[in-house]
């Protein structure tokens, strides 16, 4: 679990280290690559190359570094996202969280090279962001194996991941920590939450020792409990 802290704001992507390659879930905000590659290479990632990156959902803070990551790793790494975010994040459709007048004042803010970097990658694509689209269920061999779980509501395609081998779930934004205790989604950014905290009962029956939360960080212990009560069930 990293920890990048960006203003006021602190985001922990994670990244999975194998014995040939890294992967990593999550990239930040526009501008983030230069700060997620420093701290992947204290992490230990060495000379390894970036084998694939997976995006939990279509948020622009999660998936705003892509295009630095890519320019920066050689473009090798492949994309992984569910298909109901894959448009947004190929830019054939809008975020759906990101009104044009936002996008457009963001980006009056940041850096010419960054803006440059998210206009040819999100608004004036020449391919598809997103090379390979995962499903509910899944099964990915980074880090010793990973399983897909698709927990919509905060956004359509958001899925959390499962690392069965350290009982770690990577939860994207499905919950936030706060003061170590997980909490629901944050309301605000969360259109479906009736939905949302229904995905939280799918998560439930796992046996979870550890939840790494992209806002808030690592919350230790069974977690299936705080889900299911979460989730009402």
């Amino acid at each position: 679990m990293l920890e990048l802290k960006l203003g006021t704001m602190t985001i922990h992507p994670t990244i999975l280290i194998d014995e040939d390659s890294w992967t990593l879930v999550d990239t930040g905000m526009p501008g983030s690559a230069p700060a997620i590659l420093e701290l992947a290479k204290q992490a230990g990632i060495g000379d390894r190359p970036l084998k694939a990156i997976l995006l939990t959902h279509q948020d622009l803070d999660h998936i705003g570094g892509l295009p630095g990551l890519l320019e920066a790793t050689g473009g090798g790494a492949t994309v992984f996202a569910h298909s109901e975010d894959a448009g947004a994040i190929n830019g054939t459709v809008p975020m759906i969280k990101m009104t044009p007048e936002r996008l457009a004042g963001f980006l009056q803010q940041a850096p010419e090279e960054v803006r440059a970097q998210f206009e040819r990658t999100f608004l004036h694509p020449a391919r598809p962001n997103v090379d390979r689209h995962f499903a509910d269920g899944d099964s990915l061999p980074f880090g010793g194996g990973l399983t897909v779980v698709h927990t919509p509501g905060h956004t359509p395609g958001h899925v959390s991941l499962y690392h069965p081998a350290t009982k770690t779930l990577i939860a994207g934004d499905a919950t936030v920590a706060r003061e170590g205790e997980l909490a629901g989604p944050n309301p605000p950014v969360t259109p479906d939450m009736d939905t949302a905290l229904a995905s939280l009962g799918k998560l439930a029956p796992l046996d979870i020792r550890g939840v790494i939360c992209y806002h808030g960080g690592w919350v230790q212990g069974d977690a299936g409990a705080r889900f299911a009560e979460l989730a009402h069930i």
